[in-house]
């Protein structure tokens, strides 16, 4: 499962990817919700790409579902009006709307998004978020703090290596 902040973003990487994978890629917006994650909970093989509305509310439990992949940590967009009369109350009361608003709403997001995962005890998998800025930014501990307890990595090979043993393991088990 690839989430994405954007349609545009989501789109793209579709694009980019669909000559170089051999797996079914689906894409939110080309069916019905209830269809594209009917067919990604069959196809153990396939990839969603999805944005907004799959954050939540999306059970895909066992192998199906053994990666999430975040594009960007996602923060609202500040010139959407609501957004932006929220920001603009709290700057007016004397906070900080970055640290006050919109952190708190994005590592909920974010939990939202990472939560599409790890929904039964038995669940494996890996929560791949590709923005640098869990590491270079200090509100980043705040985004990893709100996950589940578990190992953090930058190292592909590490994550490699997990699937090959969750394969091996599955094979023999």
């Amino acid at each position: 499962l690839v989430l994405f902040t954007s349609i545009q973003a989501m789109e793209n990487a579709c694009r980019a990817l669909e000559e170089r994978l051999e797996f079914p890629l689906l894409l939110q917006g080309t069916g019905p919700r209830h269809e594209l994650l009917s067919r990604f909970a069959r196809e153990n093989e396939s990839v969603l790409f999805a944005v907004s509305s799959f954050w939540e509310g999306v059970d895909i439990p066992g192998e199906s579902l053994s990666l999430v992949i975040i594009d960007k940590l996602p923060f609202e967009v500040p010139s959407d009006p609501v957004i932006m009369a929220r920001i603009n109350r709290i700057r007016a009361a004397g906070g900080n709307p970055f640290f006050d608003f919109q952190v708190p709403r994005a590592v909920l997001g974010l939990r939202q998004g990472a939560g599409r995962l790890m929904r039964r005890t038995s669940d494996r998998g890996v929560i791949a978020v590709l923005d640098v800025r869990l590491f270079t930014k200090g509100y980043g501990r705040r985004f990893l703090k709100s996950l589940p307890p578990s190992p953090v990595c930058r190292d592909l090979d590490r994550v490699k290596t997990f699937f090959a043993e969750e394969h091996d393991h599955n094979q023999t088990g």
